[in-house]
């Protein structure tokens, strides 16, 4: 009796120190970015079960991810983003999770340390203080400032009072949910999502945001600057790219997920209005970009609206690149349908669509009328982080189709 007694004590000492079964609750979790600089990006998540299984909810401001590929053996507790190709592998502790975040569709640099603490709620621990709104408004950003490479945004910024959400539009997409806390004149926001590791500081005086720097996962660090500045706009995402000649149509063959060639040609696409999404699985703002058209095809597909997304994917192996523009597809129950060009980054897909001049960001959007004419060429993407830029882009967007299809 005393020797089965001593075995049960055993078994539970080692199964409270390293267990395979994550504590239900509120999490905080930590992207080591450089460990010598002391450079953290944090980020909250759920534990809970649902229908049995155990799910993980990354919070980025209003943005719920839902994760529920999450695997156990031993005290190992590994778990799989739902959309992008990134893994999480840890070692669980009981109060706390330690291991890495692994993001396979970069091919240098792509394991970052990370751990988790079961029970923490705050993403930025900022002491206690009067409020102020020192950072809430529209601001005109500036990154790399006085650099070759300086380019501009838009950060649109809420704070009540001390929480801080907020997103920074481009000419080439938005930043999508950044979430955080200001502390006196300086603020804290990051966002983790499968793809983006953003973390950004920065202080204010108010009227200027100054030393601020920017992270993106371990290897992406710049300066960025500020002005208040409501009447500040960007460049017009329909004259970004443009046809070589305005007589030109648009021409490309490439295999669907089956592997059946796909032209603009064929007689699904006569006479029909056609969106050409140029995409990849592995962009956050196309996965904004498919949410959005999969339910807008649903609308408009029985009134002759058909849509095709061209994918340049990272993964150099056809099965890989395959599974993974599946995955997004099934994911947000897109049914148009989805071509693999087997080729990657920005050049190619100029090279790919040569009657464009150059393309400058995925994802970009043409539109073809029903006598195969281009219309118009949309660069970039406003997700639904931005707001009233997303509701407005959404207006406009249905707007031009039901014009088209009236034609």
């Amino acid at each position: 009796m005393k020797k089965n007694s001593f075995i049960l004590f055993i078994v539970f000492v080692l199964t409270s120190v390293c267990s395979a079964t994550i504590q239900p609750g509120i999490w905080r979790g930590v992207l080591f970015l450089n460990e010598k600089e002391n450079v953290e990006l944090p980020f909250n998540f759920d534990v809970a079960v649902k229908e049995g299984k155990t799910i993980l909810i990354i919070r980025n401001a209003k943005e719920r991810i839902e994760i529920d590929e999450v695997s156990t053996l031993g005290d190992s507790v590994n778990f799989k983003m739902p959309v992008f190709d990134s893994e999480f592998k840890t070692k669980n502790y009981g109060d706390h999770l330690e291991g890495v975040w692994i993001n396979h569709s970069k091919k240098d640099n792509n394991i970052i340390k990370f751990k988790a603490w079961h029970n923490q709620r705050y993403r930025f621990k900022c002491p206690a203080e009067e409020p102020n709104q020192l950072f809430k408004g529209k601001w005109e950003a500036t990154f790399s400032p006085g650099t070759a490479d300086s380019s501009k945004a838009i950060a649109l910024i809420n704070q009540e009072p001390t929480y801080v959400s907020a997103t920074f539009l481009t000419e080439t997409g938005d930043y999508r949910y950044l979430e955080g806390a200001k502390h006196k004149d300086k603020l804290y926001l990051s966002c983790f999502d499968g793809a983006h590791a953003f973390l950004f500081i920065a202080k204010t005086d108010g009227i200027n945001i100054t030393d601020g720097d920017f992270y993106s996962g371990a290897t992406w660090h710049e300066k960025w600057t500020g002005r208040r500045n409501d009447k500040f706009e960007l460049l017009n995402p329909e004259n970004i790219t443009r046809l070589k000649n305005q007589l030109d149509n648009i021409y490309f063959t490439f295999p669907d997920l089956e592997g059946k060639n796909v032209s603009l040609k064929d007689e699904k696409f006569k006479n029909k209005v056609v969106i050409i999404q140029v995409m990849g699985s592995w962009c956050p703002n196309c996965m904004d970009e498919t949410a959005y058209l999969a339910q807008f095809y649903k609308q408009y597909k029985n009134k002759g609206l058909e849509i095709i997304a061209l994918a340049y994917e990272k993964a150099s192996d056809p099965q890989k690149a395959k599974s993974n523009v599946l995955r997004l597809k099934t994911k947000f129950a897109a049914d148009y349908t989805f071509l693999l060009t087997g080729l990657t980054g920005k050049d190619k897909a100029t090279e790919s669509l040569p009657a464009l001049d150059k393309i400058t960001a995925f994802p970009t959007t043409i539109y073809i009328d029903k006598k195969g004419k281009v219309r118009k060429i949309y660069t970039g993407f406003s997700g639904p982080a931005t707001g009233t830029e997303y509701e407005k882009f959404k207006q406009n967007n249905e707007s031009f189709v039901a014009n088209l299809l009236k034609e």
